[in-house]
């Protein structure tokens, strides 16, 4: 049985990108499974698993979306028994070792279900992605109040909502953790479920890691890096832009706009515990 399975959602993504995605997963030493679901269709990327057989290549004739397309590979992973699964996005690539020491990590601190290392841009700038659970004025603000006379306000607010004041150099139990990279033990999907796939692009992996951080502990670990070449599509793309507020809509219509008494006690410890209260 594999030690993991590995899913990376494309769509139309280019060859070049997921390429290098790909080949930093192979050259783990793990016992593995790089399941490539393409939401619309790529000859190159299906022959990639013609010539290595730990490559799954599946189709899935339509654009189903990130969570969901990704679904199918969890519960492959949960119907299979596979300890551990990592969800993926096609512009992440990484060094040799570094699946071998999240797995390390995961094998010796079982309370961990969810874990992510710490991503950098290809500049090596640090991506400022452990979260605390976000408020309408979070998600929304952040988006479109960012200028003018509450510009100051905004970036007061992502100070303490991005964890930036913890300096990103200690491991530290997050809320909400980027979809970007998330290695799960799949046992706590058992308990929690896989992804909303009311969720079309966004808003899916800060569903997850909140479900799962309601079971177990979800890490941010900064012994061990990702490269992350960040897109921020729905900064210019008025159509993924109304696909991010409808699914930030969702969310809070699921959670709670501005009563959510779960997000101020997950806050309120999460702070408490960085700053050493």
């Amino acid at each position: 049985m594999a030690d993991l399975y590995v899913s990376i959602v494309l769509y139309k993504t280019p060859a070049e990108v997921y390429e290098r995605a790909v080949k930093s997963v192979l050259n783990s030493q793990l016992n593995l499974k790089l399941f490539l679901i393409d939401n619309h269709e790529d000859e190159r990327a299906k022959s990639l698993a013609e010539r290595d057989s730990r490559i799954l290549y599946i189709r899935t004739g339509k654009n189903l979306g990130y969570g969901k397309a990704h679904n199918v590979a969890l519960r492959k992973a949960i119907e299979d028994g596979v300890k551990y699964h990592l969800v993926m996005n096609p512009d992440v690539y990484f060094e040799k070792g570094t699946l071998e020491k999240l797995y390390e990590f995961m094998e010796e601190n079982p309370e961990v279900g969810l874990v992510m290392p710490k991503v950098l841009y290809p500049d090596g700038r640090l991506q400022y992605l452990c979260k605390l659970l976000p408020t309408p004025l979070d998600l929304i603000g952040r988006r479109f109040l960012n200028w003018g006379p509450f510009k100051t306000l905004i970036e007061k607010r992502n100070y303490t909502y991005e964890l930036r004041f913890t300096g990103y150099n200690k491991v530290m139990n997050v809320p909400f953790l980027s979809g970007a990279f998330l290695f799960i033990r799949t046992e706590v999907l058992k308990k929690i479920g896989i992804f909303d796939e009311r969720f079309f692009l966004y808003c899916d992996d800060l569903d997850l890691s909140r479900r799962i951080h309601s079971v177990s502990k979800t890490i941010y670990y900064p012994h061990c890096h990702i490269y992350h070449d960040w897109g921020r599509g729905s900064y210019r793309s008025i159509r993924l832009l109304l696909i991010h507020v409808l699914d930030a809509i969702r969310y809070f219509n699921k959670w709670g706009w501005f009563k959510d008494e779960e997000r101020e006690r997950i806050n309120k410890e999460t702070l408490e515990k960085v700053k050493g209260l």
